[in-house]
């Protein structure tokens, strides 16, 4: 008898510790999606601090551009104001957009892209855009991870009991997804 009620308290032991790893698991994913959509975060506020850098600078020579520059402004006052993840994807997509645009104005510009606030600025946009590549990539990577166990057996018990919800994805603009067009 004294067999029978060490077996079951080694089972029951053993099943604790494997709910408290599960659970200790989903926390440690979730806050690591949290730290990967901060990271994006900073990147973002890195690229809307530079960009009226970047705006005064082209203003000089483009002055009659305007609509670029208040799509531009919109486009980083809606990051900034973003309060999900899907709200600052749509608004870096609009962002980046935006961006292409101002760089289109700034080709008409010789005198403009020999400038060297302009070739910095441009450098480090350029840089940034790498870092919320990275950032995002990395994010998705971790959402991946935290989705995946939220959903697997026997985590997606532990999570459906203590309210683990999926995350959300840092998505990609629809036109990104297309292969330029290429012209000679």
């Amino acid at each position: 008898m004294d067999l029978m009620i060490v077996l079951i308290l080694i089972i029951i032991i053993i099943i604790a510790i494997v709910l408290v790893k599960i659970y200790n698991d989903l926390v440690n994913l979730k806050n690591r999606v949290k730290n990967g959509y901060s990271q994006i975060d900073v990147q973002l506020k890195r690229r809307t601090d530079l960009i009226p850098n970047l705006i005064e600078t082209v203003k000089g020579y483009a002055a009659h551009e305007k609509g670029v520059f208040e799509e531009v402004t919109k486009a980083r006052s809606n990051i900034m104001n973003a309060t999900s993840v899907k709200e600052a994807s749509e608004a870096n997509n609009q962002l980046t957009g935006a961006l292409k645009s101002l760089f289109a104005v700034a080709e008409n510009y010789p005198e403009l892209k020999a400038n060297e606030n302009f070739v910095q600025l441009q450098n480090e946009l350029t840089e940034t855009e790498d870092k919320i590549s990275y950032s995002r990539q990395f994010y998705n990577d971790t959402v991946l991870m935290y989705n995946n166990k939220c959903e697997q057996f026997p985590s997606n018990i532990i999570a459906n009991a203590f309210n683990f919800n999926e995350a959300d994805f840092f998505e990609a603009a629809s036109g990104d997804r297309e292969a330029p067009k290429v012209q000679f």
